[in-house]
């Protein structure tokens, strides 16, 4: 899966930072190695051999390659894409020759031959490899992956809509000003369902949303919703894709609330755990329901969004117990001032 937040068109260099890039040209890499050590000899042992040798030479070069591409990954991408590519091609050539000129001092040789058969390594599998991205990048084009992300924001449940608007019809007449900062709270979030969403939010911006689509519940189930919060300050401004935290909460709401007749506490904790931000929803589970059935669609598309927009790098992952279902997604931290 692509991801969007790694490009933002489909002629892009890589991120060469992103996990799922760095794994994809590990496999890669490997396979070439292994593929010429195929070529070059005939049975398995002599395989064997001449592969472990390949990747004495290959894995340092690729590794030395990976620690430049990431921190350079920047400014590669202010250039246009071909002079981009070329320059990738350009420093995967020069690190060969760096390669061969420590193995000089190594072994005491100036073989040339083996010089051009780095240059010739290097040259074919860096292209080959821009050009899987390339049209890895194609296949899942910003429009491709609009079309898919706003369908996918569009899963907030209609009996939410009918539920709010007759919760502040009630209140026209007795509380016009609570109905007034209600209908500001739907037309709030619904302004941002409508939104393009391709970009990440803030972890503050999502807060915000949740807590206006909260009020619009409590509305209607007043004491029975009880919402407990514990976010870490300095997380404010760590961004994440937007709308993924609100239906996981509208989830709880819907499976651990409505269900109940007295009342129950959704509990919705954000931390730091090491380089990720970490995400917690936890709500009351009745084991006698099949919860899953309900929470498969809208954790399907979480786990799309999540992917479409970190790759390999972020995650979802559910718990039931006897007594509470929790949630917990973990992307890459990251803020908006990066």
């Amino acid at each position: 899966m692509i991801s969007i937040e790694q490009n933002t068109t489909s002629d892009a260099l890589p991120n060469f930072c992103n996990l799922g890039v760095v794994l994809r040209v590990l496999v890669a890499v490997n396979a070439f190695a292994l593929a010429g050590s195929v070529i070059r000899r005939g049975d398995l042992m002599s395989i064997a051999i001449d592969f472990v040798e390949s990747l004495a030479v290959v894995e340092p070069g690729l590794l030395l390659s990976l620690l430049l591409l990431c921190p350079l990954r920047k400014p590669l991408a202010r250039f246009r894409y071909v002079v981009g590519a070329a320059a990738v091609v350009a420093l995967e050539l020069v690190l060969a020759t760096f390669l061969w000129s420590f193995s000089i001092g190594y072994t005491g040789v100036e073989d040339y031959g083996l010089l051009v058969r780095y240059w010739l390594f290097a040259g074919s599998a860096a292209p080959l490899l821009l050009g899987y991205f390339f049209l890895r990048n194609r296949a899942f084009s910003p429009a491709l992956a609009e079309a898919r992300l706003q369908a996918l924001q569009s899963r907030i449940r209609p009996h939410f809509l009918f539920n709010s608007i007759n919760a502040v019809l009630s209140l026209v007449r007795d509380e016009p000003k609570r109905a007034e900062r209600a209908l500001e709270d739907m037309a709030d979030l619904f302004r941002v369902l409508m939104a393009d969403n391709r970009k990440l939010a803030t972890l503050a911006d999502e807060i915000a949303l949740c807590r206006q689509y909260l009020a619009l519940e409590q509305l209607r189930l007043g004491d029975r919703l009880q919402v407990r919060w514990n976010v870490e300050p300095e997380l404010e401004q760590a961004l994440l894709p937007p709308l993924v935290l609100q239906p996981l909460i509208e989830n709880a709401v819907y499976h651990g609330i409505e269900p109940r007749i007295v009342p129950g506490a959704i509990e919705i904790a954000v931390r730091r755990n090491g380089s990720q931000l970490e995400a917690t929803i936890r709500n009351p589970y009745l084991a006698a329901r099949d919860h899953h059935i309900g929470n498969k669609m809208a954790l399907a598309n979480i786990r799309e969004r999540l992917a479409l927009h970190f790759d390999v790098e972020a995650e979802l992952q559910t718990r039931a117990a006897d007594d509470h279902y929790e949630i917990r997604i973990r992307v890459p931290l990251r803020y908006k001032k990066d």
